[in-house]
């Protein structure tokens, strides 16, 4: 069996914690976690992934702490689903993918490691394991998400202001 290391998400999952919701102190712009924010709207942000599987991988969360999908407002289901539209034309206008997973990890048997609800959206590509993915078991990331993240939040600003 083959597995996806990434060493620095070992120290982030055993590691200490900053007090409270990462997503929520993400919007609320504490010097305690890092900030990949591309875009924000009144309800939702967009936030590149810092443990990406792959260049582009997002995270779409409500501003608000929301835990469970069904605590999503019909107002909030409708801007979200605009988001959602909105990244994945900015994601095939930068990166130009062949296929995404979209979807959430719902509770902690799930793999939320984040109480705090939010969709991933993951650009994936024809051929995307490399030798290291085959000889070493490891994915090989080819941009870093800070990287991503300049370049997305620009789309962003160009597409949609």
């Amino acid at each position: 069996m083959e597995y996806f290391f990434n060493f620095e998400k070992l120290s982030y999952v055993t590691g200490k914690k900053p007090d409270g919701c990462i997503l929520c102190l993400i919007r609320d712009n504490s010097p305690d976690v890092v900030n990949l924010t591309v875009y924000e709207s009144e309800l939702f942000m967009v936030s590149i992934n810092l443990y990406p599987f792959n260049p582009g991988h997002l995270m779409i969360f409500p501003r608000r702490h929301a835990v469970d999908i069904r605590d999503l407002s019909s107002v909030e289901n409708h801007e979200l689903s605009r988001l959602v539209n909105q990244t994945l034309s900015v994601l095939d206008q930068l990166y130009n993918p062949a296929g995404y997973n979209i979807g959430y990890n719902m509770g902690a048997a799930a793999g939320a490691s984040i109480d705090h609800i939010h969709m991933h959206i993951i650009p994936r590509y024809q051929r995307e394991l490399g030798m290291a993915d085959l000889l070493a078991g490891r994915r090989v990331l080819v941009e870093s998400p800070v990287d991503s993240t300049t370049r997305v939040r620009a789309a962003f600003q160009e597409l949609y202001g």
